[in-house]
């Protein structure tokens, strides 16, 4: 089985974009606001809405998307706390009714109605509810603010009572920031990527893991700059005088192959411990397109860790399947109840 870890609904229905526009145009003008979450859609338009995932799922061989709303729609720097909840639970909802109509394809992570400034507190009945809907896992923003960073790094006590509900739930936190509205970062080509380094830099500084010994976090877009800059990290972990940095982050901390050339998987596979690396796509996400120098799509990473050579049959195994069931053990209960 190809368990792709990474996929967000970034074709979702143009009606759930109205509603968006509606709800925060209703801050300033309450005649505005929408009466109602029910955005009409049958089942027919909701499994309409991932048809392209669908069909590349069958092309590049794919069996199962771990699927959560789109990352630059969670927007946890605009509108209010309160609007933020109704649109979490709404997003978080439109991902379920696709997991419950195309179980085969599709299983959920959920987004968290974060807020700047407001304590990750606020997340924890929709952590909850996500895990009482059969979803594996969240996505967890390190910088709500989108982009100037003003809640605490991610190894202060202010972010443990989420660590404490998901170690009780037994989910990872993808780390996945939203949109930045900092004009000096571009969302996907620098946002995302600084804040897959920071965070990483982040656990080094601190000891989280010993307070949380089980607590699972994945690293998306390949780890951002940490696999090229490997031997500074290491370097750095030693010098603050940290145990060796495979021994001291790597039981607890993952990244994903959702790198778009294959020198650059061959790199990760290289310098990441196998046991560490998931496989993802991102499809249908950051770079879309064809890339005219091989004629196939960016995101089609299944074609780049193909073409590592050195990976044995075991390692692929990990790559593509075994990892995901060790660092989503929901997932891993619920395929074998499905008897996978």
């Amino acid at each position: 089985m190809i368990i792709d870890i990474h996929g967000h609904y970034t074709t979702e229905p143009a009606i759930m974009h109205t509603f968006r526009d509606k709800q925060l145009a209703g801050i300033v003008d309450p005649n505005r606001r929408p009466t109602s979450t029910d955005l009409g859609l049958s089942d027919e338009q909701m499994i309409k809405s991932v048809e392209k995932q669908l069909t590349f799922q069958k092309e590049r061989g794919s069996d199962l998307t771990i699927f959560s709303p789109r990352a630059m729609g969670m927007a946890h720097h605009i509108g209010t706390e309160a609007t933020g909840h109704v649109w979490t639970r709404m997003s978080n909802d439109m991902v379920h009714r696709i997991c419950q109509l195309l179980p085969d394809n599709f299983i959920g992570v959920g987004q968290l109605p974060q807020h700047p400034g407001v304590s990750p507190k606020n997340c924890l009945e929709e952590i909850q509810r996500l895990a009482d809907m059969d979803f594996v896992g969240v996505n967890l923003n390190p910088d709500p603010s989108g982009g100037y960073w003003t809640d605490p790094p991610m190894t202060d006590k202010y972010w443990y009572p989420v660590y404490e509900k998901l170690v009780e739930l037994d989910m990872p936190a993808m780390i996945h920031v939203s949109g930045s509205c900092n004009p000096n970062f571009h969302h996907t080509g620098a946002h995302y990527i600084n804040a897959d380094t920071t965070v990483f830099m982040q656990l080094i500084q601190g000891n989280l893991f010993k307070d949380f010994p089980t607590l699972k976090m994945i690293i998306p877009h390949g780890g951002g700059a940490v696999p090229y800059h490997w031997g500074r990290y290491r370097g750095l972990c030693l010098n603050m005088g940290k145990p060796p940095l495979v021994e001291y982050l790597m039981k607890n901390v993952y990244f994903d192959t959702c790198v778009y050339h294959t020198p650059g998987i061959e790199l990760l596979c290289k310098v990441i411990p196998v046991d560490n690396i998931l496989f993802a796509s991102e499809m249908v996400g950051a770079v879309q397109g064809v890339d005219p120098t091989t004629g196939f799509f960016y995101d089609d990473t299944k074609r780049y860790v193909d073409a590592v050579k050195n990976l044995s049959e075991a390692d692929r195994y990990k790559i593509f399947e075994g990892n995901a069931r060790t660092v989503y053990p929901r997932l891993d209960k619920i395929l074998k109840k499905r008897g996978k």
